[in-house]
């Protein structure tokens, strides 16, 4: 009963209530639990979630380039953004998952949570068709959208100050290296941020140069938005 009654839940939140309900339990099944499992609905519903986000994109943000939409497609498609939506979903409570699998915690593991998720989409689509498959993605991605900022969305640190500074005519900040520390093969990086112009100086600590400069700029940015 409990299961069903999740299930209702997922359906009723994925906006699909299926007809045939072995595509929903096939996609909520692990490969360690049957041999018939969730990894080609996977591979399927990966390419309509491809196709969903790009088409949406698209038409709802016209002013952006085509580098701009690949950055925010490829954001909301990656494993951390489908990791959220099935948390959301409470996917992990419905996956059928083998006894080992499940005694380690895979129903938490995020690569288990996307795929599922993924293969929800897969089902849907065999299930109803392309039109179900894509109300079912944007009844999910839409509100995520919304709540957050597009124009930063994938953007590294460093990248979103220097646009920043930019857009204000400020000077771009400095990087510096003030330390290492460990063996070659092993070493630790301290990099210095300073913005002169705004009396910003912030340091960042990393397994490589680039890495320490992003922690550093990532502090630098944090300090400018609280301002």
């Amino acid at each position: 009963m409990r299961s069903q009654s999740g299930s209702s839940m997922l359906c009723k939140q994925l906006g699909h209530v299926f007809d045939q309900s072995q595509l929903l339990q096939r996609a909520l099944t692990h490969r360690s639990y049957a041999p018939e499992h969730n990894e080609r609905l996977e591979f399927l519903g990966d390419s309509i979630l491809g196709c969903v986000i790009a088409k949406y994109l698209y038409s709802s943000y016209p002013h952006l380039s085509e580098g701009e939409l690949s950055r925010l497609r490829s954001n909301l498609v990656k494993e951390d953004t489908l990791v959220v939506l099935a948390q959301q979903l409470g996917l992990g409570n419905l996956l059928k998952l083998g006894e080992g699998e499940r005694k380690s915690g895979g129903f938490r593991r995020p690569s288990i949570l996307a795929d599922a998720l993924e293969a929800l989409f897969g089902a849907i689509f065999l299930d109803g068709g392309f039109a179900a498959a894509e109300q079912a993605v944007l009844n999910l991605f839409v509100p995520y959208l919304e709540r957050v900022d597009v124009q930063t969305l994938g953007k590294d640190a460093k990248t979103l100050l220097q646009e920043y500074l930019q857009g204000k005519r400020v000077p771009l900040p400095v990087y510096t290296v003030i330390g290492t520390q460990g063996e070659a093969h092993a070493q630790s990086f301290q990099v210095e941020c300073c913005i002169p112009t705004l009396k910003i100086t912030t340091r960042g600590e990393g397994t490589s140069r680039r890495n320490a400069e992003q922690q550093a700029a990532q502090a630098a940015y944090q300090i400018i938005q609280n301002k």
